[in-house]
């Protein structure tokens, strides 16, 4: 068996896609797309080596875009075998892509608008709607923890990642010459505190493991004080009025916040006031958690049945339109505007950002991991000015950096899933992490477990 890996390697956090080859298969789990830095777009191909006509499936550990965003890619160019994952996966990973080829649509549209020359080739999508469209009948939904025959030689299970809703790590059983070994992919692991989500599951025992690392160099501040100096911006907003704005990942960060935010409202600890779920994505994964509450926790059920739940319309209000989006800048405060890209690498958060960054009332917190380049890293890194569509805007708002409130695990909790394989002693690669982080995490490994970690490069070939 040979492990390819194509993403999320290198120090690169995003872009999650390995091949794994036997004697008689060839699958990929994942097969993310780049996101974040200035050169992201060029490296968003075909994975060299996986020829779609000769994968026979696909497994994704989620659906975040940067781990599913390639796979229209695969069916553009004649892949055509299942798709395997939970429903929920399968379900919010339709509406990312979705959403993807639309803004890669009108990126290429507004490329060559303003800079196509006569005799140039016109900037193309990486791939159409039509291409996200055709994985509805390819994708094959499968429940947590049962063993699903993928090849001949090639068994997979799923157990819960904690990340976002049905998130899930991955075990393959591979069976090569009457021999059995087994991988294990962490996925995206969620931190043990999530509210609305179960904590991670993990695996007893592996010949090879594949660990994300995003934080592997520091825990989050924790969950409880993060939710403390939320409701402190959310009080001071309350009371002296502006705008609260947050990039928001559509799918996990929205429906945890609106949690909160009824939560607060529940209890009567400030006067309720308008939160917009400005996000199209958001609103439709929001009613997908709405159908998959048998995987939400206690917590929520708890909230839920105090009257919680569903959330009061007169003070939640999605803006599905861009007409309505652009109603915001019009809007007094105090509200709260809750809209993509988690980033600011696009989406309608750059607007509000463009019409709101000049003012001292603004707050703007950051919820979530800001790649290397992104507009989001450059507002952490407290930049005085920033450019949003070639303007330079003066960045007086208050910025807020609320990591606790982070999907990703932190450096005890990654330490502590991986807990449960060392005793078996495999072979680890620290992936989906900064060098820093990951160089980090594989010193902390090798002191406590005695292993040493791999730290992978991207196109580097495991052999197990």
């Amino acid at each position: 068996m040979k492990i390819k890996l194509f993403g999320a390697a290198s120090g690169e956090v995003t872009g999650s896609c390995y091949l794994v080859k036997t004697q008689k298969s060839a699958i990929l789990v994942d097969c993310g797309m780049f996101q974040g830095g200035r050169d992201s777009e060029s490296k968003n191909l075909l994975p060299p080596g996986a020829r779609p006509g000769e994968v026979q499936a696909v497994l994704l550990t989620h659906g975040h875009l940067d781990h599913s965003g390639r796979i229209p890619l695969l069916i553009k160019h004649g892949f055509a075998g299942p798709i395997y994952s939970t429903g929920p996966t399968l379900e919010l990973s339709q509406i990312i892509l979705e959403d993807s080829a639309r803004l890669q649509d009108a990126d290429a549209e507004r490329q060559n608008r303003k800079y196509w020359k006569p005799g140039e080739p016109l900037a193309e999508p990486l791939y159409e709607p039509e291409h996200v469209e055709a994985m509805k009948a390819l994708n094959r939904p499968i429940d947590f923890d049962q063993p699903v025959a993928i090849t001949e030689d090639i068994t997979a299970r799923w157990v819960i990642a904690g990340h976002m809703l049905g998130s899930g790590c991955i075990e393959l059983t591979v069976t090569e010459d009457g021999k059995k070994k087994v991988v294990a992919f962490s996925g995206d692991l969620g931190p043990l505190s999530l509210p609305l989500l179960r904590p991670f599951e993990h695996f007893q025992s592996a010949d090879m493991v594949f660990m994300e690392s995003t934080y592997g160099d520091r825990d989050h501040k924790s969950y409880e004080e993060t939710v403390e100096d939320f409701f402190t911006i959310v009080k001071e907003v309350s009371k002296v009025g502006g705008k609260i704005l947050i990039p928001t990942f559509a799918i996990g960060r929205a429906q945890q916040l609106l949690y909160h935010m009824a939560e607060l409202y529940n209890t009567k600890t400030i006067a309720p006031f308008p939160v917009y779920l400005d996000s199209p994505m958001a609103i439709r994964a929001t009613e997908i958690y709405r159908n998959h509450q048998d995987l939400l926790d206690e917590e929520f059920q708890l909230l839920k049945k105090k009257g919680a739940f569903p959330v009061d319309e007169r003070y939640f209000i999605p803006s599905p339109s861009s007409e309505q989006s652009k109603s915001l800048n019009e809007v007094p405060g105090p509200c709260m505007i809750l809209a993509g890209a988690g980033m600011c690498n696009g989406g309608r958060i750059l607007h509000h950002l463009r019409h709101n960054l000049r003012d001292p009332n603004t707050h703007v917190v950051i919820v979530g991991f800001q790649a290397h380049g992104s507009l989001g890293r450059k507002l952490v890194e407290k930049h005085p000015v920033v450019r949003i569509f070639g303007e330079e805007i003066p960045v007086r708002a208050k910025v807020h950096t609320l990591n606790g409130f982070s999907a990703h695990a932190g450096q005890s909790e990654l330490l502590q899933w991986f807990s449960y394989l060392a005793p078996s002693k495999p072979r680890l690669a620290l992936v989906h992490g900064e060098d820093r982080a990951r160089s980090a995490l594989a010193g902390l490994i090798e002191e406590k477990f005695g292993i040493r970690p791999e730290l992978p490069e991207i196109g580097d070939e495991i052999e197990i």
